[in-house]
């Protein structure tokens, strides 16, 4: 018998995706509508195809968190959010309402942290997790109760334990080290100079962890490889602090108000 599934749903990120994917939509008024509708597609998509026994929409909040503290240019190089879509993010809490689908947020945490902390409670009580995101640092919590989806070309693509490994050359396991090498350029989080994704990987293949790859660094074959690791290691020490999910967020995994439940005809 199969396991009931939770879906945790990386809300910011799947809202710039409607934005930029529905263009030129707007109301009576002129006020742009085009993310709120892309993003109501795609919790009705999850809806008809995928059926979730409870669901929730993870939020992004303005408050610095302690990966700023950490690295004050984290992020920081991010262009400000589009004019058009910045008025329709206060209506997406209404728009979860209407759906009866929960928004879970908490200050100075980012959604990725509060996904990573629901993620492992709910694996505790017995529930399979699936994670709506298409960030490379999600392929960290991926387990044999955990797998993320992915949209593609409209399309939703779920990737397991071995599908990360086909989508980042490297398993779940190892996503941390890997990111901490290649770094995020989306997150303005540093890597290794000159280590890329397949480079990376190879490291990882070879040394089998970040930690054994800088003790033995003197021992890298490929120079530009070695003499990046024997003087920039600090840079990936920092971006492992970094790309790390917080997984003990004070958050609770309250599966009552998670469960799901159609839409709110009154309010819809």
């Amino acid at each position: 018998m199969s396991k009931p599934k939770l879906f945790l749903i990386d809300g910011m990120a799947q809202l710039y995706r409607a934005f930029f994917a529905v263009r030129q939509l707007a109301n009576s008024k002129g006020f742009p509508t085009n993310a709120l509708f892309g993003f109501t597609m795609i919790l009705r998509k999850l809806i008809k195809d995928d059926k979730p026994d409870y669901w929730a929409v993870c939020w992004d909040t303005p408050e610095p968190t302690f990966r700023h503290q950490l690295y004050p240019n984290y992020k920081a190089q991010r262009a400000a959010m589009p004019d058009e879509l910045s008025p329709q993010v206060d209506y997406v809490e209404k728009l979860c309402s209407a759906l009866n689908i929960s928004l879970i947020k908490k200050p100075g945490y980012e959604a990725d942290d509060i996904i990573g902390t629901l993620a492992v409670k709910a694996v505790s009580v017995g529930l399979q997790v699936v994670i709506l995101s298409s960030d490379k640092d999600m392929g960290q919590l991926v387990n044999e109760d955990v797998s993320i989806m992915r949209i593609e070309k409209g399309n939703y693509v779920l990737h397991d334990i071995n599908g990360v490994k086909d989508w980042l050359g490297v398993l779940p396991n190892q996503i941390i080290d890997y990111l901490s090498l290649v770094g995020d350029v989306s997150d303005n989080v540093p890597g290794v100079p000159g280590i890329g994704d397949k480079g990376a990987a190879k490291l990882l293949e070879e040394f089998g962890s970040l930690d054994n790859l800088l003790q033995n660094a003197d021992k890298v074959s490929r120079k530009s490889y070695r003499e990046a690791l024997l003087t920039q290691s600090s840079k990936a020490i920092v971006a492992r602090e970094l790309v790390t999910i917080d997984t003990n967020v004070a958050v609770e995994l309250d599966l009552e108000q998670l469960k799901f439940k159609e839409a709110n005809a009154q309010v819809a």
